[in-house]
Parts: C-alpha cells; structure tokens; sequence
C-alpha cells in the first residue's frame, strides 16, 4: 500500500496572501496555516498521457502525492506547502500547464463526451476547447461581478448540467418531417422510439409539436418510409442557470442557432452584458432576473 507523505503545517500566513495565492489557483487547505491545493487547468477534462505524468511527479515532488479531480474537470495537487508554490507552479509551466479556476472570472468550461458518444449531436471537444480557448483564456483579466460557469453537452441528455450553469449550451438535432411520404402507420417508429413521446399520428399524418420536441434526434433512420429524413443541427443555449445553496434553472434563449460563430459571439455577449451591467457579488442569473430575461435574450440575440 502506497505511503502517504506526511503534510506539516508551519507558518500562519496573512489574509492578503493567502487571497493573492488563491487567485493562482492555489487553495488553502483548512486543516493547516499553509499547506495548499493547487488547482491545474484542464482542456474540459482532457489531457495527454505526458502531461497526466507531469501533474504526478508534481504531486510527488512538491506535495503529499495525491491529486484530486474537482466538478469543473480540473485536477488539484494535494498537501503543498506554501513554500512549494511558486516552484510547482513553474515546474508545471515547463510541462505546458497552468494553474487557476478562482476569482471572479470565466471558469473553466467543462464539456460532455458528445463527440464520442453515441447520443452526441455535436462536436462537444471542439467547441468547449474553443470557448475555453477565447473566454477562458483570452478573458482572463476581465474581472467580473462573480464567477462566469460554461458548459457544453452534446445532447438533451444534459450530463454535463448546461441549464445549470451560468451559459449553458446543448446540441441540437430538429426534424423536419415530410408528410407526403408519411403513410400514417399504425404502430408510427417515429412515435415509439421517441424517448419524450412527442410523436403522434393525427389525421393519418406524422405530427411533432416544436413547442414539445427536445430535438434529441434519436428519431432518425426510423422511418421506413422516409417521412423524417431531414433535419437541423443546431445549438440551443441556457442562461442564468446556477448550482449551489440556490438553484437556478436556466432560461432558454428564443432561438435555436445554426452557426457555431454566432454562438460564440452570444457567449462574448453574456460576459459582456454581466461585465457591464452586473452588480459586484451577484451571479448571472440574479443579474437576468434584475434586468428581466426579456431584455437580456434581446440583448443576445438581436444587438
């Protein structure tokens, strides 16, 4: 059995240093006056072998040898004392990874498996690794109201909880069904392999309510006859949700997207719009409630 490292606490450190630390991404373990966590930052859960090697001689070097995983995909460096900080931090630099995730800023963006996945309708890797790239990154000194949460599933399935987080997106299949070749079957395969039962043969004809359909697309190739053979890729996006001591559902904006630069430009909007017109200490979806969904999906989607 492998021998834990034994974690000494030493000096008391300052408020102020330790709130500068934090924002490294270095978190103070409670239990002692300066050992820390420190926080390493993912590609939404994804990383090579040879930095996955990186992170564990870090973990054996500077801190007691364990690494954790946190809820945003991250992976922490357990037990390192403050004096370790600075050369952790360097020697993970040296392997092409960066530490972070705190403060009042875009975190890091956590994605589903949609790529892969069987049930994934778009390319979840791709666009959160995009995301991640221009918000997380590239905002990285835009100091928000609160922290910023985005995550991308790659179905309705919702793994990855979008409706939850502050921005939230889903991918998106929407049928178009053909009725002329719709032959009004008794037992309807559209009707009975649709997981929501939306579905319905009304006047001998296929009908699926758009209010009602979650565009899952598990109805395609169901039809012998062809009537739903078309479809929409597309994205749907959630904002205002949030997780914690108050859950907030988030709303749908009035608008399935067909591009993926527009949905980008919709997420530099939201953090825009949270930027200048949030207030200190509210999360995002206080800030909706405030301004009213109303004016934020006009705000997002028509200016």
């Amino acid at each position: 059995m492998k021998q834990e490292k034994e974690t000494i606490s030493g000096t008391k450190l300052s408020p102020e240093e330790i709130k500068r630390v934090k924002g490294l991404g270095c978190l103070k373990d409670k239990r002692y006056d300066d050992i820390f966590n420190i926080r390493v930052i993912t590609r939404n859960g994804r990383i090579t072998t040879d930095e996955h090697r990186a992170i564990a001689d870090a973990a054996e070097k500077f801190g007691n040898g364990e690494i954790t995983m946190t809820t945003r995909l991250s992976l922490e460096i357990q037990g390192v004392p403050y004096a370790n900080i600075e050369d952790t931090i360097a020697f993970l630099a040296e392997h092409g990874l960066t530490t972070g995730g705190t403060g009042s800023l875009v975190r890091p963006v956590v994605s589903c498996k949609g790529t892969t996945c069987q049930y994934g309708l778009i390319d979840t890797f791709a666009l959160s690794e995009k995301i991640h790239e221009r918000f997380y990154v590239g905002y990285h000194n835009v100091t928000l109201p609160h922290k910023f949460k985005i995550a991308v599933g790659g179905c309705p399935n919702n793994c990855v909880k979008p409706n939850l987080n502050d921005l939230g997106i889903i991918g998106q299949r929407i049928p178009k069904p053909d009725i002329e070749k719709c032959r009004g079957c008794k037992v309807c395969q559209i009707a009975k392999n649709c997981p929501v039962k939306v579905p319905k043969v009304v006047d001998g004809k296929i009908y699926i309510n758009p209010e009602e359909c979650n565009h899952c697309g598990r109805c395609k190739g169901r039809c012998p006859f062809g009537a739903v053979t078309e479809y929409q890729n597309g994205y749907k996006i959630y904002i205002g949700g949030r997780w914690g001591k108050r859950v907030a559902h988030g709303l749908t904006l009035t608008k399935i997207f067909t591009d993926e630069e527009e949905v980008m430009n919709v997420v530099e909007k939201a953090i825009n719009l949270f930027k200048n017109e949030g207030i200190a200490g509210e999360r995002f979806a206080d800030t909706v409630n405030r301004l009213g969904f109303e004016y934020v999906n006009n705000k997002l989607i028509n200016e």
